[in-house]
């Protein structure tokens, strides 16, 4: 994606795979509210939340918002923590069990 020009990453997980990239940042999506509560740290946003109840509408702008705030420098957990420095993989070597 990066490759392709991309300067912003939304990358959605429903297991907690963990991701990050030094060639733009990476906005972790968690599918599910028990990943988020598993692996707050590493999580960004949570749109599990519409799952439980919570409005639709009012959880895409406060996504957007998150987008923003990354996309004028705000860090990423996985910025935070420096992971992207350690952990590109241009592809998987491995079937993902």
């Amino acid at each position: 994606m990066a490759k392709g020009g991309s300067n912003l990453i939304l990358f959605t997980t429903g297991r907690g795979s963990v991701f990050g990239s030094n060639l733009a940042p990476c906005i972790k999506v968690a599918t599910n509210s028990v990943l988020n509560a598993r692996v707050p740290d590493d999580v960004d946003f949570n749109v599990g939340q519409i799952l439980e109840g919570a409005d639709m509408s009012a959880v895409a702008g406060d996504l957007l918002q998150t987008v923003e705030r990354v996309a004028s420098g705000e860090r990423t957990r996985s910025e935070e923590k420096g992971l992207p420095e350690v952990e590109f993989v241009p592809w998987q070597p491995d079937a993902v069990t």
